[in-house]
């Protein structure tokens, strides 16, 4: 079936469309280019923000909530893969570069308000948003976690980690045909820190991604299904659309009760 262009892509639309339109809510997707075990592809960070990013923009559009959806960035904190052929680092503090020019853009423009849809465990905007906030005191910025916005063990047995059930889900529903059989996956087993503090969570070290896997998963992908994706995915994006038409409404000068 074909499609026709998507006016809250901005990717895909025009400035003919563009300065027709007074948009509140700017959408960066943004993901990372990693291995994730042998059975998915390295842009599976991107692929799963930018499905959710566009997806639910396109309810919360219907719906006339003036959203736009920025150009994926695809690189992400990726230092405890340095080992790891072709897993691209972006340090954080070249996010935040790429964060200030994108934010001051949007300053001078008009625009608001930003949500930056993450999909990779290493990326943390939250010291980056304090910072900007202080820079760019008119614009509201705020991150999610797409994989954090429903419950998933509702959906999955085990969800793992890093390319486990709920990755390889995902991917078999957004991109199936870059996935290669899970009888090709590896096991995603995971070694622990042996220092109990740092094990149990309260204590946050970077792990070395080579020397806790040999797969570069975690967690077990072995019954991950299309349809459990699907599932949790449509749960994720009627949550997050009805986010967007929110924010869209939001004064954000009056934004607490």
């Amino acid at each position: 079936m074909k499609i026709g262009i998507r006016p809250y892509i901005l990717a895909e639309t025009n400035w003919k469309s563009v300065k027709q339109q007074s948009y509140t809510v700017a959408i960066l997707p943004w993901g990372a280019t990693e291995a994730h075990n042998f059975h998915l592809p390295y842009a599976t960070d991107n692929f799963q923000a930018e499905y959710v990013a566009i997806q639910a923009a396109k309810k919360a559009w219907s719906n006339h909530a003036k959203v736009i959806v920025l150009p994926t960035i695809p690189f992400g904190v990726n230092t405890g893969q340095m080992d790891i052929s072709l897993c691209i680092n972006m340090s954080p503090s070249s996010q935040y570069a790429v964060l200030k020019d994108i934010v001051q853009v949007l300053n001078k423009q008009e625009i608001q308000k930003l949500v930056v849809v993450n999909s990779h465990g290493g990326n943390n905007f939250k010291q980056i948003i304090r910072e900007l906030s202080l820079e760019f005191p008119k614009v509201f910025i705020c991150t999610l976690n797409w994989w954090q916005v429903a419950n998933a063990n509702n959906f999955f047995d085990e969800p793992g980690d890093h390319a486990g059930e709920l990755e390889t889900s995902a991917m078999m529903h957004i991109a199936p045909n870059l996935v290669l059989p899970l009888e090709q996956a590896g096991n995603g087993h995971d070694k622990k820190f042996k220092i109990k503090g740092l094990n149990e969570g309260w204590v946050s070290a970077q792990r070395q991604w080579s020397q806790i896997s040999n797969d570069t998963g975690v967690g077990n992908p072995k019954l991950a299904t299309k349809e459990k994706g699907k599932a949790f995915l449509d749960e994720v994006i009627q949550k997050v659309a009805h986010f967007f038409e929110e924010l869209h409404h939001a004064d954000i000068k009056d934004m607490y009760k």
